[in-house]
């Protein structure tokens, strides 16, 4: 009775321990947080620990600054969220507090494009883990001369990246469905 105890605790424990896992450990979400670089059409929360009126929710305008309260604009364009911190943090301690304490997390994701042969070419907001098929699906599907094999991705400074459908889509991603001539 004990050894049948025992293993109903281990597989407690182990079930607790690959639940940890998968609830903290870093998937593709966790992962594209820590690497994601801000841009235009992003959405940040920043938050200024002890001063509730100079944190909020922002937008990165066009121009890759977001405008907070008190400071000058502060330039995020190609920045992490760690690095977005420490120049905010740099802007708040420049003659306006002392040693600020700085969070800043993404809110939403800048939107991807689809373009080419599907069916509603545009621009969507980004989900995350979707796929070049997922995104294919969120714009009606493909067209009947889609080329539903020539898929590309222009994606920052790289263009025309040619990708499978399994792909994951990154914000700000440019999909292409080239069409087929026969």
């Amino acid at each position: 009775m004990r050894y049948i105890e025992r293993q109903g605790r281990l597989s407690l424990a182990t079930l607790v321990c690959l639940l940890m896992l998968a609830v903290g450990g870093l998937g593709p979400v966790g992962a594209l947080e820590q690497s994601y670089l801000l841009g235009p059409g992003d959405k940040i929360r920043v938050t200024v620990f002890g001063e509730p009126y100079l944190s909020g929710e922002f937008n990165v305008n066009a121009n890759g600054t977001v405008s907070l309260p008190l400071v000058e604009p502060v330039t995020v364009n190609g920045l992490t969220l760690a690095e977005a911190e420490t120049e905010i943090k740099k802007k708040l301690a420049d003659g306006f507090m002392d040693d600020p304490k700085v969070s800043v997390d993404i809110l939403d994701y800048r939107p991807f494009f689809i373009i080419g042969e599907v069916n509603n070419p545009g621009s969507y907001p980004y989900v995350a883990e979707m796929t070049v098929l997922h995104a294919v699906a969120i714009a009606g599907g493909f067209t009947p001369r889609a080329a539903k094999k020539k898929l590309f991705i222009q994606r920052g400074d790289q263009e025309d990246i040619r990708v499978q459908k399994n792909t994951f889509v990154e914000p700000g991603d440019i999909i292409t469905v080239r069409e087929r001539f026969f």
